[in-house]
């Protein structure tokens, strides 16, 4: 594919206006819709093969979550692309105020292997919404997937509409060095600064999800047993390969020993006696992540799981305890099957502890006390989260999702989303039937009181 032929070919598109329309943006959603239904079983497979995820992992995760984004954005669409009115002061009267949502042109949509289905397709749905034409980048980690969303989107859209450039390194650096009027980029904290810095050569707009270490904070009120089924589901759904997955628990030195025995029991209960028969347990995407995985493993400190198959890219659901903050294991977002198990002892020394480190995409809480959640909440800073449940967050529309700091910036899903990847136009309407006299020259004293009026 010629790279710069479809991005002047997207651009050239976009400036007929053909993408301005409510009627055509909606009739592109229902045919994605249409489309996504009719090849729901293809998409599966393809998450199989890619990930290892089961038919009902990959519905609920990635094709529902999908459906779910477009059937919102086909509800809401004429409200969140209103013109809305805004008040005037009275130094510009007479004239009338409004805020117009403007797509901003051809964007560029990278997506990451993790959930290459849904975090492909998530943005996408909004930059459609909000009129504009797609460059789309998948992964090359997860070929079947990226080949299928090829396959697919070609027989939705025209290339001049939604593109999708398949690849590795190359075709990224290729894409990269294009002038595009908005870059959606979902994936490491390390190729998102390389994505930032190219948007800065042509002061492009840029969202970032990123990831990092979300810590899971459990204090002596929890109730234990729940915060080990919901932490057990969240942490190893996809093999742990979750952008806001429980990276580490930090939990109160007096229950640490229950939620251990507990998460063991979760996982025998979720997984079975042996996880790495089970059918639904996914697999690790490759083999550099797998030993990579490996290598952060200190087998001196597991205390449940820690068996691994080689040959088919799996390691079991696996705790570690008697971690430090030196650990290998805590020195970089672990993205797979492992959770180190750290203490506390107060409040206070959560507040350090977290303050002191990258801002995380997902912060997690377990706790009845409403003076800690409050406290965790206001004074931490993070991208999102849960009080009592993990990872759940992300499937609301109505909640924006994204980083701060570290962990990104921006966010998506629903009105956010449309808000992401629209310009914000705000338009003076001045009558003509009056012009006061007062801010041309020659000034005079009498001027000046009205002013001060008018602006204080």
């Amino acid at each position: 594919m010629d790279i710069s032929k479809t991005v002047a070919d997207q651009k050239a598109f976009f400036a007929t206006g053909a993408t301005l329309p409510l009627a055509f943006r909606r009739q592109k959603l229902r045919d994605l819709l249409d489309c996504v239904m009719e090849n729901e079983d293809r998409i599966a497979q393809a998450l199989a093969q890619d990930l290892g995820k089961s038919s009902f992992e990959g519905y609920m995760c990635e094709i529902g979550m999908v459906r779910s984004e477009l059937s919102h954005m086909l509800k809401h669409l004429g409200s969140y692309a209103k013109v809305r009115r805004v008040r005037t002061p009275m130094g510009n009267f007479p004239s009338k105020s409004k805020v117009m949502p403007c797509p901003y042109g051809t964007v560029l949509i990278m997506s990451p292997w993790n959930y290459p289905f849904l975090l492909t397709l998530g943005p996408l749905i909004d930059a459609i919404a909000a009129g504009n034409t797609a460059v789309i980048k998948p992964s090359a980690y997860s070929p079947a997937t990226s080949a299928l969303i090829q396959k697919l989107l070609s027989s939705c859209f025209k290339p001049e509409h939604v593109a999708v450039v398949t690849g590795g390194r190359k075709e990224n650096a290729a894409l990269l060095e294009e002038k595009f009027d908005m870059i959606f980029f979902t994936g490491s904290q390390a190729v998102g600064r390389e994505v930032l810095r190219h948007a800065a050569e042509h002061l492009t707009p840029a969202v970032l999800e990123l990831g990092g270490k979300s810590p899971c904070i459990v204090d002596a009120s929890a109730k234990i047993p729940l915060a080990a089924r919901r932490i057990v589901f969240g942490k190893y759904l996809n093999c742990g390969q979750t952008c806001v997955a429980p990276d580490y628990i930090l939990c109160h030195e007096s229950v640490k020993d229950d939620l251990i025995q507990e998460m063991q029991a979760q996982i025998t209960a979720q997984f079975g006696q042996e996880p790495l028969k089970n059918p639904d347990y996914g697999k690790i995407i490759s083999q550099k992540h797998f030993d990579r995985l490996c290598a952060l493993m200190d087998k001196s400190k597991v205390v449940c799981g820690g068996q691994v198959q080689p040959e088919a890219l799996r390691i079991a659901p696996t705790i570690l305890d008697n971690v430090t903050w030196e650990d290998k294991i805590m020195q970089e977002e672990i993205f797979g099957p492992l959770l180190p198990v750290l203490t506390f002892s107060g409040t206070d020394e959560i507040l350090t502890l977290l303050e002191n480190k990258a801002k995380p995409l997902a912060l997690y809480l377990f706790s009845r006390d409403r003076q800690q959640i409050r406290t965790v909440t206001s004074r931490i800073r993070y991208g999102g989260g849960c009080i009592n449940d993990v990872v759940v967050h992300l499937a609301t529309e109505n909640m924006g999702f994204g980083g701060v700091g570290e962990s990104g910036m921006g966010a998506y899903h629903g009105k956010t989303g449309f808000d992401a990847f629209s310009h914000k136009k705000s338009i003076l309407h001045k009558r003509t039937w009056l012009d006061l006299p007062m801010r041309y020259q020659p000034y005079k004293s009498l001027y000046l009181k009205l002013v001060k009026l008018f602006l204080k």
